[in-house]
C-alpha cells in the first residue's frame, strides 16, 4: 500500500490517474474539476471561452501534454525531435531577492517555444548526444548518452556566454499531496542521520511566496519549491502562460514588446468564476487553482506488485545492500495535522528522502537554485516507476531524461551515490536482474 489509504490497485494505462479511495463524494467533485483543468486545452485570447488565456508565450497547450497519463516525460532522441515533454530552465549569474536563480533578462527563467498570433516564440532548443559505454563486472555493456543543449531561431538575440541551461523532463504528478504532508521535522531528522559511504543529504531552504518567509523546499528537481500550490501556479504561468493569484503577471520580459501588448484571457474566464476577493486580471480563478492543486494532492499512488515473488524479494535485499535505500528511503509517515485530514498520519512508501544530494559532475547542470548547488538534486520518489513505460513508452529517467532504462539511470549515479553504483556494477547478471525486477515492482 504505497500511498497508505491513497493507494490504487490499478496497474494499467490509467494507474497514475486514479482518485484516492479516501475521498467522499464532495471531494470527488472538486477532484473532477481539477482533472478537467489539468486535461484542458487552452486557447488564445480574446475568445468567448472559459479556456481563453493561453500565452502570450508558452510551451504546450495543456498540462497533460508534458505529463502523459500523469507520468513522466521524455527527451527527444535526435536534434530533429521536438521537446514535447520537457523544458529548458534558464538563468544568469547572481540571485534574485530571496536567493532564487536570476532569470535571463531577455528570455526569463525558461525558454518558451511558441507564441500566440503576433507574438514570436522565444526560440527552439534541441539536444545532441555524446555516447559512451560502461562495462559491468560480468562483461555486460551499458551504453550511456549525455545530452548537450543547443538553440536556433532565438527571437531576442544570443543567450550569451554566461547563461546557465538545465533541461528538465516533465515529472510524474501522482502522490504529491502525501509528499507535501511529510513534516519538516521528518526531513530534518533524515538530514541529521549518520549515513555510510560519504552520503550526506540536506534540505534546501527556499522562499515561500504564500507565507512570505523562508522554509524547507520539497518540490521541483532541486527541492526548490516550497508548496504544491506554488508548484502548480508556477507551471501554469511558465508552461502555458496562464496567470493566477500567485503569478498575476504574464510571462513576458522587458524586451518582449509584442508579448506585453497581447490580450489577456481574464475577462472571459472571470465572467463565470469571479470572486469578490480576486483581481479581475488573472486567467485562472482562485477556485480553479485550488481545484487543480486538490487534484494533484489526491491522485492515488499505485500499489506495489509481485511483492512475494522470490526474485523481487531478493532484489529488495540487494537494493538495501547497495545502500540505495539510504537516499531512496522506503518508508515515511505523514504528519498528524496535514492540510487535508485524509492525508494525515499515513505510512507511505515513496522511496525518497526529499533531500538534496551531490550527484557528481556528470549529472551536474551547473545551475544553483536557492541553496542547491549545480551538482545537487533532490532524491526523486521511485513509487510507480515500474509502470512508467506503460504511460509513456518513451519515458526517460533522471532529470533530463537521458537514461532510457533504469540500469542506465543507475550507471549515471556519481558523487555521493558513486559507491552504490559500483556495488551494482559488481553484481552478477542474476543479481542485477533481481534488482531491476524489484524496481519494476515498486
Amino acid at each position: 500500500m504505497s500511498g497508505g489509504t491513497s493507494t490504487t490497485t490499478h496497474s494499467g494505462r490509467e494507474a497514475f490517474s486514479q482518485a484516492s479511495p479516501a475521498m467522499d463524494p464532495e471531494h470527488l467533485r472538486i477532484f473532477a474539476q481539477g482533472r478537467s483543468l489539468f486535461r484542458q486545452s487552452w486557447v488564445v485570447a480574446p475568445a468567448d471561452d472559459s479556456a481563453a488565456g493561453l500565452g502570450p508565450v508558452f510551451n504546450r497547450i495543456s498540462c497533460l501534454a508534458c505529463h502523459a497519463k500523469n507520468g513522466r516525460g521524455n527527451a527527444p532522441d535526435s536534434p530533429h525531435g521536438s521537446m514535447q515533454a520537457m523544458l529548458l530552465r534558464l538563468s544568469v549569474p547572481g540571485t534574485g531577492p530571496h536567493g532564487e536563480p536570476n532569470p535571463h533578462p531577455a528570455y526569463g527563467n525558461q525558454l518558451n517555444e511558441y507564441g500566440v498570433p503576433g507574438v514570436p516564440g522565444e526560440g527552439i532548443g534541441y539536444l545532441l548526444y555524446e555516447e559512451r559505454t560502461e562495462k559491468l563486472a560480468d562483461g555486460a555493456i551499458v551504453t550511456l548518452r549525455k545530452p548537450s543543449v543547443h538553440f536556433k531561431h532565438l527571437a531576442y538575440g544570443p543567450l550569451g556566454n554566461d547563461v546557465m541551461v538545465s533541461p528538465r523532463i516533465g515529472p510524474p504528478v501522482y502522490g504529491l499531496g502525501l509528499l507535501e504532508a511529510v513534516s519538516d521535522d521528518t526531513l530534518l531528522a533524515l538530514q541529521n542521520q549518520i549515513k555510510p559511504d560519504g552520503i550526506r543529504g540536506r534540505v534546501n531552504i527556499v522562499w515561500d511566496a504564500i507565507a512570505q518567509k523562508q522554509v524547507i523546499g520539497r518540490f521541483g528537481m532541486k527541492a526548490n519549491v516550497a508548496t504544491l500550490t506554488e508548484q502548480v501556479a508556477g507551471a501554469f504561468v511558465g508552461d502555458l502562460g496562464i496567470t493566477t493569484m500567485l503569478t498575476p503577471h504574464e510571462n513576458c520580459t522587458a524586451v518582449q514588446i509584442a508579448c506585453k501588448h497581447a490580450p489577456s484571457g481574464s475577462s472571459a474566464r472571470f465572467s463565470e468564476t469571479k470572486h469578490a476577493a480576486e483581481t479581475p486580471d488573472t486567467e485562472l480563478s482562485r477556485a480553479d487553482l485550488y481545484a487543480t492543486v486538490f487534484y494533484h494532492r489526491m491522485l492515488a499512488v499505485p500499489a506495489r506488485r509481485n511483492i512475494n515473488n522470490a526474485q523481487v524479494v531478493r532484489g529488495a535485499q540487494l537494493f538495501a545492500q547497495a545502500r540505495c535505500a539510504v537516499c531512496h528511503v522506503p518508508e515515511l509517515r505523514t504528519r498528524k495535522d496535514a492540510v487535508l485530514p485524509m492525508l494525515s498520519n499515513q505510512l507511505i512508501r515513496p522511496y525518497t528522502d526529499l533531500l538534496l544530494h551531490d550527484m557528481g559532475p556528470e549529472l551536474a547542470d551547473g545551475r544553483s537554485d536557492f541553496q542547491a548547488s549545480g551538482q545537487e538534486w533532490r532524491t526523486p520518489p521511485l513509487w510507480g516507476i515500474g509502470l512508467a513505460k506503460k504511460m509513456n513508452p518513451d519515458a526517460g529517467f533522471l532529470h533530463d531524461g537521458r537514461a532510457r532504462t533504469l540500469l542506465e539511470a543507475i550507471m549515471w549515479h556519481g558523487g555521493e551515490a558513486a559507491p552504490a553504483k559500483e556495488i551494482v556494477r559488481a553484481m552478477t547478471a542474476n543479481e542485477r536482474a533481481a534488482l531491476l525486477r524489484f524496481l519494476e515492482s515498486i
